[in-house]
């Protein structure tokens, strides 16, 4: 069959004035900013499954993108065909790294063995095809949400079956990942949660939930696969009672089974909209809590309830995403994965590519914008002044267990500590942060 994409040519960095329509106008992977190049504080990555097999469907109409391998008589040779079509779209997007799921790459078969004997096929056809590419994969993970099976959860299914169907899933799906060089697995909780607690044991789903993790953690360990293990916070998707519904819910799952120092957070900008707060609230409480991993970069839309997965375009909110990252001291061994997908009118080949290359460019130059508020400096000092008063020996005598709350009353009442208002100065910074976007 010819190229799906044609002979569209790979694209490069061409600079700010470049009027070609596929070029890279901010993205030049090779420029060092914070004594790194680009390509390595982005890591961008492909996903495979909104970029190649998802078909334009959703809550409220039928598929309108019909590629040629998604009606193959033949599965297989189906899947074959799509890994083909990615591996065109690598190329011509140039960009390090891929993602995906186990059945985005391999069909369902008739039962588990068939299954996973199909997903190996095509793991190792992968592994063929990266041997002349450039795309190495960032993340591998199981899709244990979309089959009837899992309509009651994976890991927190009510079923033990279930638990072990899954756990065997995700086993193969961690080998494959290590076969292929990722550099991180994601554990997707798309129904870990409930429906209603008249048919729920709440407390048994979540230590089922938390042994699973643990078994994750230590089947990593005797394989000798030195990636991360994510956690992907999903609020909403598709149950109102999520039980990773945020960062800090994940978090305090980890702390209670003892995970906090093995599993990080793959954070995804549409679902810190859905949980009620900002990409960069996300990306600034993972990080205080040392567990940012990865980042999914996508936009939700405000006026929907639903998860939209769309490119992202908003230059503000991923320069303030992005100065959080280097805040946080980067992504490490993560990366920047486009989770998006194209909308239903943009039936196009070329349409994904146009979307990629976009979304490339805003995160580049949020990213170059987010750098030059570090260099500058100008809103770290000001934190750092608004909290000057901390620095003083007696307030961190209040906090390093010098002081009892007796004391720290009697010398407040001895001094005649009577503190005013202080502003924040937001508008201020806010002003700052407006005139470095560029």
């Amino acid at each position: 069959m010819p190229p799906f994409f044609g002979e569209l040519e790979t694209i490069h960095f061409e600079g700010r004035e470049s009027q070609k329509p596929l070029a890279y106008r901010w993205y030049d992977p090779n420029h060092v900013v914070l004594g790194k190049p680009l390509s390595e504080h982005l890591r961008f990555a492909i996903a495979y499954w909104h970029s190649l097999a998802m078909n334009g469907s959703d809550p409220f109409g039928a598929p309108t993108l019909n590629r040629p391998w998604m009606t193959r008589s033949d599965a297989m040779e189906g899947a074959r065909e799509k890994a083909d079509a990615a591996f065109e779209l690598f190329r011509v997007l140039d960009l390090p790294f891929y993602t995906f799921h186990d059945r985005d790459i391999a069909p369902e078969g008739a039962d588990l063995k068939e299954s996973l004997k199909n997903f190996q096929a095509m793991v190792e056809y992968l592994a063929k095809k990266m041997e002349g590419s450039k795309a190495k994969l960032l993340w591998g993970t199981a899709n244990l949400f979309s089959h009837p099976r899992f309509m009651s959860g994976a890991a927190t299914n009510p079923d033990p079956d279930v638990f072990a169907y899954s756990a065997t899933t995700v086993k193969h799906c961690m080998d494959a990942t290590k076969q292929l060089g990722g550099s991180n697995y994601v554990l997707w909780g798309g129904r870990e949660g409930y429906e209603t607690l008249l048919n729920t044991d709440m407390g048994r789903e979540l230590n089922h939930l938390g042994r699973f993790l643990n078994l994750v953690v230590e089947y990593k360990h005797k394989i000798g696969f030195d990636g991360q293990i994510l956690i992907e916070p999903k609020p909403k998707e598709p149950t109102a009672h999520q039980y990773d519904f945020d960062t800090a819910t994940v978090y305090g799952f980890l702390k209670k089974h003892g995970l906090e120092g093995e599993v990080k957070v793959n954070l995804e900008a549409n679902h810190a909209l859905l949980a009620g707060h900002s990409f960069e609230h996300e990306i600034a409480t993972a990080a205080s809590l040392n567990i940012l991993g990865s980042l999914d970069v996508n936009r939700g839309d405000p006026l929907l309830g639903w998860d939209t997965d769309q490119f992202p375009n908003d230059l503000q909110a991923m320069t303030l995403a992005l100065y959080q990252v280097i805040l946080g001291g980067g992504i490490g061994k993560g990366g920047l994965n486009f989770d998006a997908k194209i909308r239903r009118q943009s039936i196009e080949p070329e349409d994904l590519v146009h979307a990629h290359v976009g979304a490339v460019d805003l995160c580049a130059r949020a990213f170059l914008n987010a750098a030059a508020l570090v260099e500058a400096g100008e809103l770290k000092a000001a934190v750092a002044e608004r909290y000057a008063g901390w620095d003083k020996p007696e307030a961190k005598a209040m906090l390093d267990g010098s002081l009892t709350l007796e004391q720290i009353s009697e010398k407040t009442l001895a001094n005649g500590v009577n503190p005013a208002p202080r502003s924040g100065k937001q508008e201020r910074l806010e002003n700052l942060l407006n005139r470095r976007l560029f």
